[in-house]
């Protein structure tokens, strides 16, 4: 697992943490423990930073992000997903749209970390949603 992933793996954990909580807008204290977390697994000041960015980033356009995975997935309403599924997804969303990621690295990512947390069917659930967010993503050629 590169470093990057395992990154990404922490900010899943701290997204579907907060998720479960019902938190949506965690306040300063709880942010806090939560940069604590990061800085607890992966030491690295870079890769905390990343984490951080993550979570921060998810937490800030959640709303649009929500919205976004919610149009792309035929006949699946958020609540309705597995956690770790919402969770992935956010996560995927929020770097296709606001990062310099190649949408490719971004949908192997999120794949791997569905195999790893999700269920059965996650991977192809979420290989199935990413496909229509990367495809929105890529620039329109005339």
């Amino acid at each position: 697992m590169s470093r990057r992933s395992r990154a990404r793996e922490v900010a899943l954990q701290s997204l579907y943490q907060l998720d479960l909580a019902g938190e949506r807008r965690p306040g300063a204290e709880r942010l806090a423990a939560i940069h604590r977390f990061h800085r607890g697994r992966l030491k690295s000041g870079p890769l905390v930073e990343f984490a951080d960015s993550l979570v921060a980033g998810v937490l800030e356009h959640r709303d649009a992000l929500d919205e976004l995975v919610e149009s792309r997935s035929a006949n699946w309403r958020l609540a309705r997903m597995a956690a770790t599924d919402r969770a992935v997804l956010r996560i995927a969303a929020f770097e296709l749209g606001h990062t310099d990621t190649p949408p490719a690295v971004v949908a192997d990512e999120a794949i791997e970390l569905a195999r790893r947390y999700g269920g059965e069917s996650s991977p192809r659930f979420v290989a199935g949603i990413l496909g229509r967010l990367v495809a929105d993503a890529r620039p329109q050629e005339t």
